[in-house]
């Protein structure tokens, strides 16, 4: 389980820490989505309980979590996003950092270092420490994946209501077995993103089968 202790050496909460994390890397479809979290008191105990790396929650945790955070006192939350077209364009390493430094840039304050999950370091105006496995051991990059998890799922599901055939509102784009047979039977919309490999094959299907 997370805990306070990286944020608490860097001299947390008197030094504002903010934690990390990006949501949407895999799918086929969406943008990816990051956000920032900032505590500026010690987590109490009851809120920390329900923190844990979001891929780890349920859905009903992460959503009872999500609004801890929201109405806890001394957190503050910032959230950035990196488009369909940004993530062709840049590809998806590159827009996971730029939603990152959008998160980050949405702080009131620029904190005083930056706790990032994984191993890639985008370039912000803070010092910045990356670390492996974040999301399960830093409490305010925990509740960053938590906070990206449950707005990106959310705009998944709205998608879904335009583009039901695919599953979003379950599969928040993922490629299951459900979402792939809607790309083969119905084809492509402006949120899926070409440039990975299935939905690239199955372009690459349809132009053929176009010329033939």
């Amino acid at each position: 389980m997370p805990d306070f202790s990286l944020e608490a050496a860097l001299g947390a909460p008197d030094v504002l820490v903010a934690g990390l994390d990006e949501v949407g890397r895999g799918p086929l479809a969406g943008p990816v989505v990051a956000a920032a979290v900032v505590f500026r008191l010690v987590p109490p105990a009851g809120l920390a309980v329900l923190l844990d790396d979001s891929k780890k929650l349920s859905a009903a945790r992460r959503e009872r979590a999500f609004v801890a955070l929201c109405a806890a006192p001394g957190v503050e939350l910032a959230l950035g996003a990196a488009s369909v077209p940004e993530i062709e364009r840049l590809n998806i390493g590159q827009a996971t950092l730029l939603a990152m430094r959008r998160a980050l840039a949405r702080l009131r304050l620029v904190p005083a270092m930056a706790l990032v999950d994984g191993n890639r370091a985008p370039d912000l105006p803070c010092p910045v420490r990356t670390v492996v496995g974040g999301d399960g051991l830093s409490l305010s990059i925990a509740a960053a994946s938590i906070i990206a998890k449950v707005v990106r799922d959310r705009a998944m599901t709205r998608l879904s209501r335009r583009h039901d055939a695919y599953g979003w509102e379950r599969n928040a784009g993922y490629g299951t077995a459900a979402h792939l047979s809607a790309l083969r039977s119905i084809g492509l919309t402006r949120h899926h993103r070409r440039g990975f490999a299935p939905v690239r094959d199955q372009l690459a299907l349809f132009a053929m089968e176009a010329a033939s």
